[in-house]
């Protein structure tokens, strides 16, 4: 049986009874009188102390412990909260052939988020010049999407000051801290096995800015592992889909390696996983998702948490390749005061199929169930 913990009021009465028992024939309680004052005073500081022993009692396993203390039995199985990192780029501008870019140039984006740049570079024969660019700020507030217009900070004779910017590596908030207890959890759950499914996907989420991972064993034949991972926040701009091109590490000689978010999640598997495992990190795409829903008078703040509701068992139930049953969203959106009535009338998947006998929505390998527009009839 659990120990109940007594509340303020309890201890102030059960004070009071113990002083008007060891005073017989007497009222020492009165509303002035310092016996109660005496009372209340002790009750406040065992209330206290109660606090303080339940606190170390939480601290005292990882399922309830938090800040330091679970930093500390984190730490116990290795793992450490992913911290903020910066994202890089590439920005393109108009120059005369010759002339220097050099490392160090301040760039700016139009809303004032600051970068600079990594290398010496000069303008090509063609009058273009391309330099790899590093936010200065880490997070993902500074990740670079493909168009972006670019400032440079500093007049440079011989080179236009305005640029664009091609994608490059996302940078990352510092994790939040449930995921980082979601991940601590989940390995003394499943503790590492030289090479297992769940060996895979601790992997890949080790990597700032990874929120999901999938491993699927012999994906690109026998002796081939292939992973798979979204970047949620990092990448919230291209719906959470990490960029760049599938492949393996830089280290890997047996094929060509992957670009961009793939190539940093593929090199830092490398030194981890069994040597004989060929790893490959592969472009995961959408499996765009419609719905058609009747919902009589449905205002737009309920429509918005059906949206929500939706997402949220994608996010949770979704996988390449996967089934995700009908009936969790169905289950979800009934959850939702006002949403009695509902009824999903039409599905349609991009990429996958739902199937005519339960309309479950199965996705095709290598894609990932996402919500796309709803019709409300």
């Amino acid at each position: 049986m659990p120990f109940e913990r007594p509340s303020l009021s309890d201890l102030r009465s059960q004070a009071a009874a113990d002083i008007a028992a060891s005073v017989p024939g007497s009222d020492p309680l009165l509303p002035v009188a310092n016996l109660r004052i005496l009372a209340d005073v002790l009750a406040e500081g065992f209330h206290a102390e109660y606090a303080y022993l339940d606190y170390i009692a939480r601290q005292a396993v990882p399922f309830t412990a938090v800040d330091e203390a679970f930093e500390g039995w984190a730490a116990l199985k290795g793992v450490t909260r992913k911290q903020a990192t910066q994202a890089t780029g590439q920005g393109t501008w108009i120059g005369t052939p010759g002339t220097l870019l050099p490392a160090g140039t301040p760039v700016t984006r139009g809303d004032g988020v600051a970068y600079v740049t990594l290398a010496d570079v000069s303008v090509a024969g063609g009058g273009l010049v391309t330099a790899d660019l590093q936010a200065v700020v880490a997070g993902s507030n500074g990740n670079l999407a493909t168009g972006t217009a670019l400032l440079l900070g500093s007049a440079i004779v011989g080179i236009s000051s305005a640029g664009t910017a091609t994608a490059g590596t996302s940078g990352a908030d510092v994790e939040a801290f449930e995921d980082f207890r979601t991940r601590t959890l989940a390995l003394y759950a499943a503790p590492p096995q030289g090479g297992a499914i769940s060996d895979y996907v601790e992997w890949a989420t080790q990597v700032a800015g990874v929120t999901r991972a999938w491993c699927i064993p012999h994906g690109k034949g026998d002796g081939t592992v292939v992973v798979y991972f979204m970047m949620d926040l990092a990448e919230a701009i291209h719906g959470g889909f990490p960029q760049g091109t599938g492949g393996v590490a830089a280290a890997e000689t047996r094929d060509t390696p992957a670009t961009q978010d793939l190539l940093l999640v593929a090199n830092h598997i490398y030194p981890l996983q069994p040597v004989t495992a060929l790893v490959y990190l592969l472009v995961l795409h959408a499996n765009t998702v419609t719905f058609s829903i009747s919902l009589s008078g449905a205002s737009l703040a309920l429509k918005a948490a059906i949206s929500a509701a939706i997402d949220a068992v994608f996010i949770a139930f979704g996988s390449p390749g996967g089934v995700v049953n009908v009936s969790r969203i169905e289950s979800a959106i009934a959850a939702l005061a006002g949403a009695d009535g509902f009824v999903i009338t039409a599905e349609a998947c991009d990429h996958g199929s739902i199937s005519p006998t339960n309309g479950n929505i199965t996705s095709n390998a290598g894609y990932l169930p996402v919500r796309g527009t709803i019709t409300w009839l």
